[in-house]
């Protein structure tokens, strides 16, 4: 339960930060989170919204552990499938793309599963 507590803060301060800069300073964001590897500003901004969504999610998991960890699947998912169809074929490429996300994503994909409440959600107690 403590691992579910502190992704839940993680999200809240990373994800709560990079949304916010996405969403009120798109060009800034794409020079520094981004690493100019996506200029259209309305992407970034999409981008945001996402991730604020997850901070509030996370926030209310904070209250309701269980009951909001479905948002660590949706990250597993998603932050998987980025680094499996984006960020490798550009890495591999040579092209450009945010490393430093690239790296927090594959960490945040090692760790997710050993935190998800599986046993909970699957009724294996």
């Amino acid at each position: 339960m403590i691992g579910l507590y502190l992704i839940y803060i993680l999200n809240i301060i990373v994800a709560g930060q990079i949304a916010i800069a996405s969403i009120f300073s798109p060009k800034k964001a794409a020079i520094t989170i981004f690493q100019n590897a996506y200029p259209k500003t309305e992407i970034i901004r999409l981008v945001g919204c996402l991730w604020l969504s997850i901070s509030i999610i996370s926030a209310l998991g904070l209250w309701k552990p269980i009951t909001f960890s479905i948002i660590l699947l949706v990250q597993l998912i998603y932050k998987g499938t980025w680094l499996l169809f984006v960020a490798l074929p550009a890495y591999r490429k040579k092209e450009a793309f945010p490393k430093t996300m690239a790296i927090f994503f594959i960490v945040w994909v090692i760790l997710l599963p050993f935190i998800i409440p599986w046993s909970t959600w699957l009724q294996l107690n």
